[in-house]
């Protein structure tokens, strides 16, 4: 029986998926690396940078140790994508048992290999059993005990039972599926469409066009997810279609808020220096842009917030551009 948990990540979401597990584990430590942070948690029960009015539970503690995870029987990556790798070789290098149940939370694909974050994982801990965890999830919210829903994948239909029964709460209701690839891809592609309705609304388009931004954008996911290898009706599930409405719509998104600035004619580097946390929106589009072009997959939605973010081309021309492009049937 699983009573403990670690998590790598004292970000929001780290925190708040402590707060979840807190509330059927005995312990559950975050692990980051910076001190400060972990003494606010051991000693005052916050975290005030990223979830400022939150009091933990007092069986969260904290420490800096990564080392410090091997002695817990399930652990949660919960770094940046950016990051994930190079946490991977380090619970590698400190032996990390190989009974480890292991949960990858983070939402992205590696840049220039296209690799999703469990088959990073995977790579470097191939005998750990792995999980990944997604769907529609505001940290904001979840650690408020707001009615959630999210969806476990796993190729272990009894691992995924398993991780369904921790982290299923009254406020938080999980599901389990074995599309581990388009549960990953789905993730990481929304972050891309959160920034264009961002851009749309800086822009005061209207909800006309973002409804049909958000649509075309779930055609795009699905178009390039399934060549990746998802399964079509994931992409209609808690994965896709639930986590892009969340963060096309909701102010607790990040990509959505650089979006909205960069529509309004903010530069890029200020405005993810003034956020203070990480967008994955914006390391992602470059990845995904990638990926659309190996699988020769058309994703004109992608393809101009990449030139948006990385070509310096005005966000209202990128989207003109978008609107006049040749007149299709709806299901090409």
């Amino acid at each position: 029986m699983i009573n403990r948990a670690a998590i790598l990540g004292t970000g929001s979401w780290g925190t708040a998926l402590a707060t979840l597990l807190a509330q059927s584990l005995d312990e559950v430590c975050l692990i980051g690396r910076n001190a400060k942070t972990a003494d606010e948690i051991n000693q005052h029960h916050t975290n005030h940078h990223y979830l400022p009015e939150l009091t933990l539970p007092e069986n969260i503690t904290a420490c800096t140790d990564i080392a410090a995870a091997a002695t817990y029987p399930l652990v949660l990556f919960v770094v940046p994508t950016s990051a994930t790798e190079a946490t991977a070789k380090q619970l590698a290098e400190i032996n990390l048992p190989k009974e480890t149940i292991l949960v990858s939370c983070s939402k992205g694909i590696a840049a220039h290999t296209g690799e999703r974050m469990s088959q990073l994982i995977h790579a470097h801990l191939p005998e750990n059993p792995l999980a990944v965890l997604s769907g529609p999830n505001h940290a904001e919210e979840v650690c408020k005990s707001l009615a959630t829903c999210a969806v476990i994948g796993a190729d272990d239909h009894a691992l995924a039972e398993q991780l369904q029964k921790i982290f299923t709460t009254n406020a938080f209701r999980c599901y389990t599926s074995d599309d581990v690839a388009g549960i990953e891809l789905g993730a990481a592609m929304k972050n891309v469409f959160g920034i264009a309705a961002g851009i749309a609304d800086g822009l005061g388009l209207g909800d006309n066009a973002i409804a049909a931004l958000v649509t075309r954008g779930l055609a795009e996911m699905t178009r390039l997810g399934t060549r990746l290898g998802g399964k079509m009706e994931t992409f209609i599930g808690l994965s896709g279609v639930g986590d892009l409405m969340a963060t096309c719509y909701s102010p607790h998104s990040r990509n959505n808020r650089v979006g909205k600035a960069l529509g309004k004619g903010g530069k890029l580097e200020d405005i993810v220096a003034n956020l203070g946390m990480v967008a994955e929106g914006v390391p992602n589009t470059k990845s995904i842009h990638e990926a659309g072009l190996k699988a020769d997959i058309r994703t004109p939605l992608t393809d101009a917030v990449y030139q948006i973010l990385y070509e310096n081309k005005p966000a209202s021309e990128a989207l003109e551009e978008l609107l006049t492009r040749d007149t299709r049937p709806e299901a090409d």
